[in-house]
């Protein structure tokens, strides 16, 4: 039996601006028909690597393959396949809103104007409004109609929701599920609402410091990583074959995220089942440790911050 092609394979990918890294060492493999969140911290390289899996940046280093093709081989089939919805969202403001489908239409050979028309239609934006009178959450949405039009087998969504009320956050969500159900659609996108992300996606990729610092199922990222709590000064004679993400110590108490691909099974420890959101912001703000310089010292807000929350680097 053949195994499926992923939807999107990368092997080293990177992508570099001058002197800097903006994406580099990206290996991970998207298997179709999935909802994938991508996740990480400003600058951490999640607009650079969709922009490369849309075909519009071409990598530095390694290989990149979307539905089993380089997506930088500009064939109308291959446009066609996918679809991108940028963060500035790019409508041609001076449009209306029914000349943005039917430009849409004379564009894509699988152009489904009745969707448009119909999800439209439930958000009540009227086809005759221009662009520019449109407030930013309904460009939005009239955006992503125009992706969801194309009835693209890969959807790559750069924050699709940071411009929508939580109601249209809701609906949106709705509509990814349904477009994965009618059309086995495989939808990556990045948000920093992690939150909303968790109800909906099956995969998860972790970007920080400009690489993946996890990528797999869903299921898998929440079975490998634990909250620990215990006494200060048992950390290396318990963690044998475990990664510490994150660790703070306030008097004789330590409290830690780690990963580890064996139960931590140990009376010193209380061992506690994060949720997603526990487990990206561990990540992130060992990523923010990392870049502080180790003589600069946490403002009294950050220190305040830090001892506020469950799980702090």
């Amino acid at each position: 039996m053949n195994t499926p092609t992923p939807a999107v394979e990368t092997a080293g990918l990177g992508r570099r601006y001058r002197r800097t890294w903006g994406l580099r060492d990206c290996t991970f493999a998207l298997p179709q028909g999935r909802v994938a969140a991508l996740v990480g911290p400003n600058g951490a390289g999640k607009s650079t690597l969709l922009r490369m899996l849309a075909g519009i940046n071409a990598p530095s280093e390694g290989v990149v393959t979307v539905l089993g093709k380089s997506p930088r081989t500009q064939t109308a089939d291959a446009l066609s396949r996918t679809a991108y919805l940028d963060q500035d969202r790019p409508l041609y403001k001076d449009f209306r809103v029914e000349e943005m489908l039917r430009f849409g239409s004379e564009l894509n050979p699988r152009w489904d104007n009745e969707r448009a028309r119909r999800h439209l239609e439930e958000l009540r934006i009227s086809q005759a409004s221009r662009v520019a009178q449109l407030s930013g959450g309904q460009q939005a949405q009239v955006a992503l109609t125009m992706c969801l039009a194309k009835r693209p087998e890969l959807l790559l969504l750069d924050e699709p929701v940071a411009a929508l009320d939580p109601l249209a956050r809701e609906n949106l969500m709705q509509i990814l599920l349904q477009s994965v159900a009618d059309d086995n659609t495989t939808v990556l996108l990045s948000s920093h609402a992690v939150t909303d992300l968790a109800t909906i996606c099956d995969y998860v990729i972790i970007l920080s410091a400009s690489r993946v610092q996890f990528a797999g199922e869903l299921d898998h990222v929440l079975g490998v990583h634990r909250i620990l709590v215990g006494p200060t000064g048992s950390v290396s004679a318990t963690l044998d074959g475990a990664t510490v993400i994150s660790s703070i110590t306030a008097g004789r108490q330590t409290t830690m995220l780690v990963r580890a691909e064996q139960p931590i099974i140990n009376p010193l420890w209380e061992v506690f089942e994060p949720n997603l959101d526990e487990i990206v912001l561990a990540y992130l703000r060992a990523d923010a440790s990392s870049a502080r310089p180790q003589n600069e010292p946490m403002s009294r807000r950050e220190r305040k911050s830090r001892n506020s929350n469950r799980i702090i680097q």
